[in-house]
């Protein structure tokens, strides 16, 4: 793990043997990520991954399982996609004038066996403690390929209390409660965008045991132009996904047929962004 800080905002743990994302991330001297308060999915990758506070899903596929359409031997699209588990090349890390950054590279061969790469732009602000992060997948194939992506959030909320609210243009009525819909847990997808703005925003907090701070997550909505959010509370696990996304939450095969997949010829590229802070 490399230690990731600034002059202000939290302190990470940037995990160079899976994509450079995120696993523990500390406010306060407390690890907000939900280590292994998480459901086990039956996937080692995503198992691992899960434990921290930001992990990438796709470029090939995003969610559950689903089977590879004409696959002679029953092969499935992975959980989560094939970026999990992938080591980062790091290229540079740079701690000048108080900011943090770190660019990296990852490069994979999807299930589909083409090849990818994950150029990632790491930055913490330290005027504003602001973590920025901008990824580009690239087509390194020699053939067209779907992109999706999605990125997962997760905060252990055994740090929440009946004060902490969700709060985002998106959502019915503004905002919710953190513990939505019905127990032990429950999943919604919503489109993210808003008239007239490139960038969503979603507010969680305020969490007392960051010192009252709220977590403002930003992210850019022509690219990511939806937002899941998902909770478990079924013991042991205990946690909340912020999950902004590519695509809407129905089968693989009903995106196909409805001309909703992010095609990328070799070559090509697709750019996502994302911001978080502690308000």
């Amino acid at each position: 793990m490399l230690e990731f800080a600034a002059a202000k905002g939290p302190r990470l743990m940037l995990d160079e043997s899976s994509v450079m994302d995120i696993g523990a991330c500390y406010v306060e001297g407390v690890n907000l990520a939900p280590g292994r308060a998480i459901p086990d999915d039956g996937d080692p990758r995503i198992d691992h991954s899960l434990e921290g506070f930001l992990f990438t899903c796709g470029p090939d596929h995003i969610r559950h399982v689903e089977p590879m359409p004409g696959a002679a031997d029953g092969q499935k699209y992975p959980l989560h996609g094939s970026f999990s588990a992938n080591p980062a090349e790091v290229l540079w890390t740079r701690f000048e004038d108080g900011n943090a950054e770190c660019r990296a590279d990852v490069p994979l061969v999807t299930v589909e066996g083409r090849s990818a790469r994950l150029e990632r732009h790491w930055r913490i602000d330290g005027e504003s403690g602001e973590v920025q992060l901008a990824d580009r997948v690239v087509n390194t194939s020699g053939e067209t390929m779907p992109v999706f992506l999605m990125y997962h959030m997760n905060v252990g909320a055994k740090w929440f209390d009946d004060g902490v609210r969700l709060a985002g243009a998106m959502l019915e009525n503004g905002g919710s409660p953190w513990n939505f819909g019905e127990e032990p847990g429950s999943v919604f997808c919503v489109p993210a965008g808003i008239a007239g703005g490139e960038w969503a925003e979603l507010r969680l907090g305020p969490i007392a045991a960051t010192g009252g701070r709220t977590l403002r997550v930003r992210f850019r909505s022509d690219t990511l132009p939806f937002l899941q959010m998902w909770r478990n509370q079924k013991a042991p696990a205990n946690v909340l996904g912020i999950e902004p996304v590519s695509h809407r939450w129905v089968p693989r095969a009903e995106l196909e047929q409805a001309g909703e997949f992010n095609l990328l010829k070799p070559g090509e590229s697709r750019s996502f962004a994302l911001t978080f802070a502690f308000v």
